[in-house]
């Protein structure tokens, strides 16, 4: 049995490493409050131009169409992963990761964002295209490149359809490895009322004749990155509350766990302590009887 000096001295380290979780665990919770906060804020302004672009697309003259609607043989796929710079999130990343093996690695290209992705992916000796950092902010403005280098890669046709995996925030608990397809926009219409009945929202079509100023295409030209960005950085902002909270969640299960390792070793020092005090007793004795 150790002793009980050594069983103190590993009470002091669980202790102090309980305090270090403890705090990490509230720095999460407050991360994840404004994570899921900025979601919220940026969904009106999703919700807007779902509409817009659903009226837009309704009404586009027959034979007016362009390169993120046509559908294509897909030859290459390119797959854009949200994953983490640090660890200490549970699962999350190694959930993702999972997902990016389903991938056939002879056809698709990468590009991340998160150090644990860009790992990951040059560990296994997949095709990383590119890695773009992103900071715990996760401004719009630090997005907006990476997807132009998107739709422009897919213009020059160097892949033929472009997925998002991302971990999805279904709630504190509970985030799933969700993998999604930006492009090509194939049933655009239907995913457009699909997202709209999700925020309990009504397509209705207009009746109203249109008139295109500036024409129809050079429209579909501005509106549709517009929309792809705002997608994507929903995505992030879904991501980013996703890994708060699988911190959160982890952190305080660490605590929970340093807790009951400290009161195991304190019953631990209290049975050395009182084994040793039974020696000590016993030699006392035994030196007495004989002398």
């Amino acid at each position: 049995m150790p002793n009980t000096r050594d069983i103190r001295n590993r009470i002091r380290g669980v202790k102090n490493t309980a305090k270090i979780t403890r705090a990490m665990q509230l720095v999460a919770s407050s991360k994840m409050k404004r994570a899921q906060d900025r979601a919220v804020q940026r969904r009106e302004y999703a919700r807007l131009l779902a509409r817009i672009i659903a009226t837009l697309v309704d009404n586009i003259p027959e034979g007016i169409t362009h390169p993120f609607l046509e559908e294509r043989e897909v030859k290459k796929r390119c797959v854009l992963v949200f994953s983490t710079d640090r660890g200490l999130c549970g699962p999350l990343n190694s959930n993702l990761f999972r997902e990016i093996n389903r991938y056939d690695r002879h056809n698709t290209v990468f590009i991340s964002v998160g150090r644990k992705a860009k790992q990951y992916i040059s560990r296994t000796q997949r095709q990383l295209l590119a890695d773009f950092p992103i900071s715990e902010a996760a401004e719009f403005r630090e997005l907006r490149p990476v997807v132009e280098f998107i739709l422009e890669r897919f213009l020059a046709q160097d892949f033929d359809a472009f997925d998002v995996l991302y971990p999805r925030f279904r709630n504190t608990l509970v985030q799933e490895p969700t993998a999604l397809q930006m492009l090509p926009l194939v049933n655009f219409s239907e995913r457009l009322r699909a997202y709209l009945a999700l925020e309990s929202l009504e397509a209705t079509k207009d009746e109203r004749e249109f008139i295109f100023e500036p024409k129809a295409s050079k429209i579909l030209e501005e509106i549709l990155p517009r929309f792809i960005k705002q997608e994507i950085y929903r995505l992030l902002l879904d991501a980013r509350a996703s890994e708060h909270s699988a911190r959160m969640v982890a952190m305080k299960a660490a605590t929970d766990n340093a807790k009951k390792l400290t009161d195991q070793l304190t019953l631990q020092y209290n049975k050395a302590r009182q084994a040793g005090i039974t020696q000590e007793i016993l030699e006392i004795t035994a030196a007495t009887l004989h002398s």
